[in-house]
C-alpha cells in the first residue's frame, strides 16, 4: 500500500506549523534582528533593554512588526524545508533504509537551500520591516505589508534586489537544517532507544528542544551574516559589504569573534520554541490526519 499521506498534504501541513508557530514567536525575532544590526552601539544592551526601549518608543504593537512577512516567510520557506526533507527522507528510507545521521544532515542542507531560495524575498522584506523602527524618521521605509513592500522593492530597487543576500541565506539554511532537521531525527530516535519514551507529544518536546539548541550554536555566526547584508545599505555607490565573509571578518576584527553570538538568548528563545511548535504542531497535525485515514 502507498504512502496515505499525499506529498501536497505534507507540503501544506509544514507551511502551516511553522505559520502557527510564527505567530507566537514574532516578538523573539524581531528582538533578536534588532539586536544583530545594533553591532557595537549600546542602543540595545540587553534582550530586556530592547523590549524596553522598542515599547517606548513605538508602542506595544510594535514588538509584532513585520508578521505579514513571517508569515510568508513561512509560507515559503518552512512548507519548501519540510516538505522536501520529508519527501527525500521517505524516499532515502523506501530506496535504501532508515537515513543514518550523516545522511539526515546531507538531506536537511538540500531541503534548507532549495527552501532558501523559494522564501529569500520574504526573508528581505522581514529584516526591513523588522529593524524599520530603530532608524530615524526620515530613513524609514514605512512598508504597509508584505506585499507593499516586495512591490515597492521591486519597483524601486529591481527585482533580483528581492534575492539580495540569497547566498549567505542559502548558507544559513544549510546549516540550520542540517543541523535542526537531522538532530530532531536523531533525539528522537535515541530517545525512543531508552525505552521511557513513547511516539507521543513529551517524546516530540524534548526532541525539539535539543534540535534548537544544536540548531543556534551552530547557525548564529552564519545567521548574523545574512541579516547584516540584507539591511546593508549602499554607501558613495558601493555595498557596505561584498559578502558573507566580509561581514563575519569585519565583525571578528572590529566587534570581537564573541559579537558572532551576540543575541544568543533572545535568538535561542526565538529558534527554541519556533522548533518545539513547529515540530510539535507538524507531528500533531500529521497524527490527526493518519487517525483519519485509518476510520475511512
Amino acid at each position: 500500500m502507498g504512502d496515505p499521506m499525499p506529498s501536497s498534504v505534507k507540503f501544506f501541513f509544514s507551511g502551516m506549523s511553522g505559520m502557527a508557530a510564527t505567530c507566537v514567536v514574532q516578538p523573539l525575532d524581531l528582538i533578536k534582528t534588532r539586536m544583530q544590526v545594533a553591532g557595537t552601539t549600546k542602543e540595545y544592551a540587553s534582550a530586556y533593554e530592547a523590549v524596553k526601549g522598542i515599547i517606548a518608543k513605538e508602542g506595544v504593537l510594535a514588538m509584532y512588526t513585520g508578521l505579514s512577512a513571517g508569515l510568508l516567510r513561512q509560507a515559503t520557506y518552512t512548507t519548501t524545508r519540510l516538505g522536501v526533507y520529508n519527501y527525500l527522507f521517505e524516499l532515502w528510507k523506501a530506496t535504501y533504509s532508515t537515513p543514518s545521521f550523516a545522511s539526515k544532515i546531507g538531506l536537511g542542507m538540500v531541503a534548507g537551500v532549495v527552501g532558501a531560495f523559494v522564501g529569500t524575498p520574504a526573508e528581505v522584506v522581514l529584516i526591513r520591516m523588522t529593524t524599520d523602527g530603530r532608524l530615524p524618521p526620515n530613513e524609514r521605509r514605512n512598508y504597509k505589508n508584505v506585499f507593499d513592500a516586495i512591490l515597492r522593492i521591486a519597483r524601486e530597487e529591481g527585482v533580483l534586489s528581492l534575492w539580495r543576500g540569497v547566498v549567505p541565506t542559502m548558507s544559513r539554511a544549510m546549516v540550520v537544517n542540517g543541523a535542526q532537521l537531522s538532530s530532531y531525527s536523531q533525539a528522537k530516535q535515541m530517545l525512543l532507544a531508552t525505552g521511557q519514551f513513547k511516539e507521543n507529544i513529551t517524546l516530540h518536546f524534548y526532541s525539539s528542544m535539543i534540535a534548537g539548541f544544536v540548531t543556534t550554536i551552530a547557525s548564529m555566526p552564519v545567521d548574523i551574516a545574512k541579516t547584516r547584508i540584507q539591511n546593508m545599505k549602499i554607501i558613495d555607490g558601493k555595498p557596505e559589504y561584498t559578502g558573507g565573509f566580509d561581514v563575519v571578518s569585519k565583525i571578528i576584527t572590529k566587534e570581537g569573534p564573541l559579537m558572532l553570538w551576540k543575541g544568543f538568548l533572545p535568538y535561542f528563545a526565538r529558534i527554541g520554541p519556533h522548533t518545539v511548535l513547529t515540530f510539535v504542531f507538524l507531528e500533531q497535525l500529521t497524527a490527526a490526519y493518519m487517525n483519519m485515514y485509518k476510520k475511512n
